[in-house]
């Protein structure tokens, strides 16, 4: 289910280029109205809970709303987090949330109440979904976006009105007598997984926890997964995304060849997939923040989940609506429309286009179509990396759970 956030229908392939043609700077295009996309994930969770909830939709929201009166202590962590970013990129009303008068971050053990969020929630949950896309919550989405001091936005009433979740089919890749299934464009993470999965299949990846040979093959194949991703991967209804030829077993076999056992490569390139022209796109250069939250559950009745789901980078655009901090996922577009030769580049901006993630809500099925594993991660582009991590530690060292998730991060998206 894709609950991706999109682009305004306002927005423009230039949208984070100045009046030179030249790039903003990422952390200004983030704290500003420029980078807020349409929110998606509430429309999907509805999707969901339509299909398949088995509480009423009111009822979820009931200890949210709880803790957002009551409040919750301040921890170490997110007092140093506001004091790292420092109050003068907030926007005024997140500002005044997260610091004292004096513009000092509130310190741990300090009591956060959110009031407007507890209003927030019981309005969506007596009225449904609806009630965010329109009405009164819609409306000061779209003025906060629109009058951000910083820089304003397009977002509109009219995008919060029309956003759509999708359901879309999971990206499924054999493995090792396996079946592991993500998810596919927009996100790019079921596909460099997918990618290397299938490249480093026929090596022997050694002893647990893995070898030095081992993290070498691995981190080269991610190199030429994530050269393919930044060509390649985007929005799959504005771009023809060749996921056949990106998944095809000859496609791989060439690029496995590019593996030298014994040394990096110095360059690693895209490949050339069939089906889509190797000229078509421009490359994304493209370097996107980390982020994002995981939740994976398998309950007593067998019932998995695992939802991937992000404002995008810690406090999203700084900007906060009645109560909840707005996105910063446009910036994960590409800021420049074409490359140096001209050509388009899949995952630049255009009106009403999801733009391309690493999320990988992933669930693993054994031999005989039963679940094995749920998983997935935060962390931005990463999130490939640390999902592969955990499904060779998972299926090829036969670690337990716990030590595959705790097993250090490693790897490689540089090309």
């Amino acid at each position: 289910y894709d609950g991706r956030e999109k682009a305004p229908m306002g927005a423009t392939p230039e949208l984070f280029l100045d009046e030179n043609g030249s790039p903003l700077s990422r952390p200004g295009a983030m704290r500003s109205g420029l980078s807020v996309g349409v929110p998606g994930v509430l429309a999907a969770l509805k999707l969901v809970h339509d299909e398949y909830g088995k509480l009423p939709w009111a009822a979820l929201f009931q200890p949210a709303i709880k803790l957002a009166r009551d409040g919750f202590q301040v921890s170490p962590r997110l007092s140093k987090m506001l004091s790292s970013a420092g109050a003068d990129s907030f926007a005024p009303s997140a500002r005044d949330y997260f610091f004292d008068a004096d513009g000092r971050p509130h310190q741990p053990g300090f009591t956060l109440k959110n009031p407007q969020l507890a209003d927030t929630f019981e309005i969506v949950a007596r009225d449904g979904a609806d009630a965010f896309y329109e009405g009164a919550i819609a409306t000061d989405i779209a003025k906060a976006v629109q009058n951000d001091p910083r820089q304003p936005g397009t977002l509109s009433i009219e995008d919060m009105k029309n956003y759509r979740a999708v359901p879309r089919a999971p990206l499924c890749v054999p493995y090792r007598g396996r079946n592991v299934c993500g998810a596919g464009p927009p996100s790019s993470g079921a596909v460099a997984v997918g990618q290397v999965l299938r490249l480093v299949e026929p090596f022997d990846l050694g002893a647990p926890p893995f070898t030095p040979e081992a993290a070498h093959v691995i981190a080269e194949a991610e190199r030429l997964a994530y050269a393919d991703r930044a060509r390649y991967l985007a929005d799959p209804d504005f771009v023809p995304v060749p996921l056949e030829g990106l998944l095809d077993q000859d496609y791989l076999a060439g690029r496995r060849a590019l593996i030298d056992k014994t040394r990096a490569q110095d360059k690693v390139e895209p490949g050339k997939p069939p089906v889509v022209p190797p000229s078509a796109f421009g490359r994304d250069r493209t370097k996107e923040r980390g982020g994002t939250s995981q939740v994976s559950v398998v309950d007593g009745a067998g019932d998995a989940f695992s939802l991937t789901t992000s404002i995008e980078h810690a406090f999203g655009a700084r900007t906060m609506v009645r109560g909840f901090l707005l996105n910063n996922q446009l910036t994960d577009f590409s800021f420049l429309p074409k490359d140096a030769l001209g050509r388009p580049i899949a995952n630049r901006v255009q009106p009403g286009k999801r733009p391309r993630s690493s999320m990988d809500p992933t669930m693993v099925f054994g031999k005989d179509g039963a679940l094995e594993f749920v998983l997935g991660s935060p962390g931005g582009p990463g999130i490939s990396l640390f999902n592969l991590k955990t499904l060779f530690a998972l299926i090829d060292w036969q670690m337990n759970a716990a030590d595959a998730a705790a097993l250090f991060n490693f790897g490689s998206t540089q090309d």
